[in-house]
Parts: C-alpha cells; sequence; structure tokens
C-alpha cells in the first residue's frame, strides 16, 4: 500500500525535523522546504496529496503561497503554526486549507492529515472560540 505523499514548509531546520519524526511512520515525507516559493515549486513537481505549511516562512509567506497553489486541487493544505489569531485562521481556509493545526498540537498532525483526506477540515481545539459562562 502506498503512503500518502506530504511535503513540509517551514522556516525553522528544528520544526522540520519534530514534523518529519511524527509523520514519517504513517505518511511518506517527500520533501521539505524553506520558504514559499520553493514550496510552490515543489508541489508543482513533485505532486503531493498534502502540503503542511507555516504562515510565516520568508519569500512568499504561507497565505501567498497557497494561494498560488489554488490551481492544484489534489494538494491537501494543513497550514501549522504559532499564530492563534482567528484573523490567520480565516485568511487560512480562505486561501484554501483543510486544517489548521497550532504547533503545541503537533502530536494530532497524523490524525489531522488523515481527517483532510477524508473530505473534513480541522482547527485546533485550543484556538476554537468557547462558550462564555451563561451562553448557551
Amino acid at each position: 500500500m502506498n503512503k500518502v505523499r506530504v511535503l513540509l514548509a517551514d522556516d525553522q531546520e528544528e520544526i522540520l525535523a519534530r514534523v518529519r519524526t511524527v509523520l514519517d511512520k504513517d505518511f511518506e515525507v517527500v520533501g521539505a522546504v524553506r520558504n514559499g516559493r520553493e514550496a510552490v515549486t515543489v508541489v508543482c513537481r513533485l505532486h503531493p496529496e498534502v502540503v503542511v505549511m507555516d504562515i510565516s516562512v520568508p519569500i512568499l509567506n504561507g497565505l501567498e503561497a497557497v494561494f498560488e497553489l489554488g490551481s492544484n486541487p489534489r494538494a491537501k493544505i494543513v497550514f501549522l503554526t504559532l499564530y492563534e489569531d482567528h484573523d490567520f485562521i480565516e485568511a487560512a481556509f480562505s486561501a484554501g486549507a483543510s486544517a489548521y493545526v497550532v504547533k503545541s498540537d503537533l502530536l494530532n498532525l497524523p490524525s489531522t492529515i488523515r481527517e483532510v483526506l477524508a473530505g473534513g477540515t480541522y482547527i485546533s481545539p485550543s484556538i476554537l472560540p468557547r462558550n462564555r459562562e451563561g451562553d448557551l
């Protein structure tokens, strides 16, 4: 059985190594790039099923890179980022993301990828709006 092909995009080598470690058992990591321009180029060349992208990569940020990839309907986009701002979440999904994962939720990345491949979406629970006391 062929493993799902995943491309990683983050400008921090330590993060790339950690993500690769988390994914290597269940997925085929076909590459790791350090900026958004490389991500666009490599996606067009390798055709991964999933791209795990940080928002704050150089040259083209992750959102800009995903907008450029808009014509590649095959790749599911999973943002993996430190940003917990709801404006970023909205921008990510507007750009075409299927998931928005904060880096502290990294261990849930394999199940997140399976969820988006099955047609679902995902947002890290730590950043979902919480009901205030008295709200229904």
